[in-house]
């Protein structure tokens, strides 16, 4: 009996080895991998930013800028009512007024939030005019903005995380 369901497992397993080699393309070396390799053109120098690029590279560094500077004026006395309604019960006043104060400083950070996100959308839009031919250069200029921006809101974002781990969860 075992020997027969052995003998009927190889023949199935033999069986899918059976005509594998109908659709599937051939190993063998094909004619342009014989062929020498093209010369490679060296990456093109980067084009420098338009000065009306330069000019909303600035307006929303600011703006960054600005929501940094809000948040950072309204955290410590987020911090400080987040660390006396440590351990108080949901919906109790101190968690509410810490809870207040959060939100408030999650509003605070709107300018670094909103001008990362058009900084996001100024470097695809960008980019895809440079692909398309109708712009030159700039995509270094927008990234290092919007990586100065990036680290702004994700410093914000610790920071809240943080505040929000010393409050009771509903």
């Amino acid at each position: 009996m075992i020997s027969r369901r052995l003998l009927t497992s190889i023949a199935l397993f033999l069986s899918g080895c059976a005509g594998t080699q109908q659709g599937y393309p051939s190993l063998a070396k094909r004619a342009v991998e014989d062929a020498p390799m093209a010369q490679v053109t060296p990456p093109s120098v980067p084009v420098a930013a338009d000065a009306a690029l330069k000019a909303q590279l600035g307006k929303l560094s600011a703006q960054a800028q600005a929501g940094k500077t809000a948040f950072d004026n309204a955290y410590p006395s987020a911090d400080r009512a987040t660390q006396a309604a440590r351990g108080a019960p949901v919906s109790s006043d101190g968690w509410i007024a810490a809870q207040v104060l959060v939100s408030s400083l999650e509003s605070a950070r709107n300018d670094s939030v909103s001008a990362l996100a058009s900084l996001d959308t100024l470097y695809v839009e960008r980019s895809n005019a440079i692909a398309e031919g109708e712009e030159q250069g700039g995509t270094e200029e927008i990234d290092a903005a919007r990586s100065t921006a990036l680290a702004i809101v994700d410093g914000q974002n610790d920071r809240l995380d943080a505040l929000r781990a010393r409050l009771a969860q509903p």
